[in-house]
């Protein structure tokens, strides 16, 4: 019997509904809307408009109800962000973005309150100036009326999930990303609640990946004249909902998940906290059924976006294959950057920081359109071969092949260079990966689908994946001894 039902997908940049349909065998993806996420600059301050975001919610919940209905709901997001609920049970204000500046420094700040290698050894979850409890501490220092006004925070996903529903809950991976999870009791940890004065009471309570949170809401089911349908806590973290969808039939394999961030890592099936986990500062992320993605946040296709949006704020407008055809006619190996350098994380002018940190460590600064995109390009690739290495010293184990997955699947010039930089074959797709490990998930929830590894199977004989193989082994590792002496300057 034929199984539908209703993903929702949050990046950076946009938004889908998608539905799910899956006959037995093989899940097919219907998308019924889609929509921008454009975060919008207040008086200094970034913010993510959350109320026309819930807007579209309800037009792809209208639009989904049209093509035949759907039987349950599931909303994946970012990480990090939240929204505070007062007292009246309302929104106190928009959710801040987490490259609004209020975040600059936190770290630091936190440092002063509880020894980093101790708030690693509890959480497992790689230091980000964004993490959720920074961003608390920051409100904690600079807006404290907002948090002694706050009832509950929900994360984007929740809160999301509390307009549809009414209720509050928070599902484990998106809860994991805020860096206030004991990743041994899989719930907040008191000793960092109380060692930087956050009540537990803010908190919601953290319920197990593919719970059934509700349903959609009398009100609003009636308001949209559409059916009632269940509300499932997906892997709401979006990688998580990634993870879920890897095409692999083995135990061991790597990853990365390309979006506006690269995500690179593995799944295992306990954390990994060690001395080389913590000197490369590497994420132990919760997913389904409390399995661990290890895996490393690296700056992605932001650098790309943001680097188009500038040259078409300046009067040019060029689409991502021309950036990708620019970058082709250009010398290779000319000058690197290192992406996750704290000044390309800022919305602004990302041309302009990539000639000024390739000036301030003496290379050859790129003046030309496409001198800059195969600057990006490499220096992510080699970013990849970067943290491949590091996965493998701490995990002790060899891959032979690296699932590239999500939007970047489209940009065939990164998914070829990552298999240069990395000399190993690089298997690409889904596209769609986020939104198949929601629908699974959601699948799982139901029944319909029995194990995650039936899920990957189901996926991997849904899509088809492209490989690439490696090629100029030596002039890439020559490369790569250039940009590591660049990287740790």
């Amino acid at each position: 019997m034929e199984k539908r039902v209703l993903a929702f997908d949050f990046g950076a940049s946009g938004g889908r509904a998608i539905l799910g349909i899956f006959d037995g065998e093989k899940i097919s993806l219907k998308e019924v809307h889609r929509f921008s996420n454009n975060p919008v600059k207040v008086r200094g301050t970034v913010y993510w408009d959350v109320l026309r975001l819930f807007y579209e919610i309800k037009e792809g919940l209208v639009a989904a109800h049209k093509e035949g209905g759907f039987s349950s709901v599931g909303i994946d997001t970012w990480g990090v962000d939240f929204g505070l609920i007062g007292k009246d049970g309302a929104l106190i204000e928009n959710p801040v973005h987490y490259r609004d500046e209020r975040n600059t420094g936190m770290v630091q700040k936190a440092a002063e309150l509880m020894e980093l290698h101790k708030l690693y050894d509890i959480t497992g979850i790689q230091f980000m100036d964004f993490n959720t409890l920074f961003q608390l501490l920051s409100l904690k220092q600079n807006r404290p009326h907002i948090l002694e006004n706050a009832k509950k925070l929900l994360f984007m996903p929740d809160l999301f999930n509390y307009m549809l529903t009414g209720e509050i809950a928070t599902e484990y991976s998106i809860a994991t990303t805020s860096q206030m999870i004991e990743l041994e009791t899989h719930d907040w940890s008191k000793d960092i609640l109380d060692t930087f004065g956050i009540s537990e009471t803010l908190l919601p309570p953290v319920k197990r990946t593919g719970s059934i949170l509700g349903k959609l809401s009398v009100d609003l089911c009636e308001e949209l004249s559409i059916n009632s349908a269940k509300v499932v806590l997906v892997a709401s973290h979006d990688t998580q909902s990634a993870v879920t969808a890897v095409p692999s039939l083995e135990k061991d394999f790597v990853f990365i998940s390309c979006g506006t961030w690269s995500l690179f890592g593995t799944e295992v099936d306990e954390p990994i906290i060690n001395e080389c986990s913590k000197s490369l500062n590497i994420t132990n992320e919760g997913g389904y059924d409390y399995s661990t993605a290890f895996l490393k946040n690296i700056c992605g296709l932001w650098l790309i976006q943001e680097s188009r949006r500038q040259w078409g704020r300046a009067g040019t407008s060029y689409s991502y294959a021309d950036l990708e055809r620019l970058a082709l006619l250009e010398e290779p190996f000319k000058c690197f950057i290192d992406p996750d350098s704290p000044e390309f994380t800022p919305m602004g002018n990302i041309p302009e920081r990539v000639q000024d940190f390739c000036r301030r460590t003496n290379q050859y600064v790129p003046q030309t359109v496409g001198e800059i995109m195969r600057c990006i390009y490499e220096s992510l690739a080699l970013k990849y071969r970067y943290t491949f290495d590091g996965i493998k010293k701490c995990t002790g184990k060899a891959y032979d092949r690296i699932h590239i997955m999500g939007g970047g699947t489209k940009d065939r010039l990164l998914s070829d260079m990552t298999a240069n930089a990395c000399n190993t074959a690089v298997l690409a797709g889904p596209i769609e990966a986020t939104v198949l490990g929601n629908i699974a998930i959601q699948l799982l929830s139901s029944g319909s689908i029995k194990s995650i590894k039936e899920a990957r199977k189901i996926i991997a004989d849904s899509e088809n994946l492209k490989e690439y193989t490696p090629r100029d082994p030596e002039k890439w590792e020559e490369a790569f001894s250039r940009f590591k002496e660049i990287i740790n300057k």
